[in-house]
């Protein structure tokens, strides 16, 4: 299926900007699985300074705001065409090691909720243990725009019994490592069955199973990535994958807007 995608996030200030400088990750990765027909990131307001590839294989822009700019406009677009694997990614690939995504970050810490609902999962193999476990927190945590915050934890959102596809995918992350399995965060686009125009970029989880590679699970919508799923950035958690981090001085009185258009071409 090949998708065409148009992404621009605008920035408002009230006071002019004084520096700026943004990581963003905005351009979908090459793979297997998903093949770039052609991808460009549009900047008023400021300059791409330099590109390169993360230890994730995320492709990462640095850009810079110009000097006493009120307005900051990206505009992220291109087409992408995406094969049905039903969620198997594959080998692993890139300079990060595969026991890295065994290890715990802050957002992916192991606590009494983790452990409790680990002990939950039932299956013959690694894979049935996986799907299990994606539906488990898809019963225990309920999706609700809105309902958390971005710096919650798994444990967080496990407490809280609701959150976002962030939370959904932090839980299974940690609890796939809680069971001795690698996993990753996954940032990407997904096109929706009722509408073009969304708000956000999507988020789910990939582990990796020996004999198959990496798999996908969305756990807030209850199933394995298909051919309406674009993945932007892995890593071990949404620090690793978000699609702009940055810091700026000046500028005060931010209003950011977000606008994504994912459609079949």
């Amino acid at each position: 299926m090949k998708l065409s995608i148009r992404h621009t996030t605008r920035y408002l200030f009230e006071t002019p900007v004084q520096y700026g400088l943004q990581q963003v990750r905005l351009t979908p990765k090459t793979t297997a699985v998903q093949h770039i027909l052609n991808w460009s990131i549009q900047v008023v307001g400021g300059a791409k300074e330099v590109a390169y590839d993360d230890q994730f294989n995320n492709h990462v822009d640095l850009i810079s705001f110009d000097r006493g700019a009120t307005e900051v406009t990206l505009i992220s677009e291109g087409e992408v065409e995406v094969t049905e694997t039903h969620g198997v990614i594959g080998a692993h690939r890139g300079p990060a090691p595969l026991w890295l995504f065994d290890c715990p970050t802050d957002l992916t810490k192991s606590g009494k909720g983790v452990k409790a609902l680990v002990k939950k999962v039932k299956g013959d193999t690694d894979l049935d243990r996986l799907h299990n476990l994606s539906a488990l927190i898809h019963k225990a945590v309920a999706y609700q725009v809105g309902s958390s915050q971005s710096d919650w934890t798994a444990e967080d959102s496990l407490k809280a019994k609701t959150g976002v596809c962030q939370d959904h995918a932090h839980i299974f992350v940690t609890c796939a490592r809680e069971m001795g399995i690698p996993a990753r965060y996954v940032s990407g686009y997904l096109m929706m069955d009722d509408r073009i125009a969304q708000d956000a970029t999507h988020a789910w989880a990939e582990a990796f199973v020996t004999g198959l590679g990496w798999i996908g699970f969305d756990v807030s919508n209850a199933i394995s990535p298909d051919v309406r799923y674009v993945r932007i950035a892995t890593g071990l958690d949404y620090a690793d994958a978000a699609p702009v981090t940055g810091t700026r001085y000046g500028g005060s009185g931010e209003t950011l807007s977000v606008q994504i258009e994912v459609a079949q071409q």
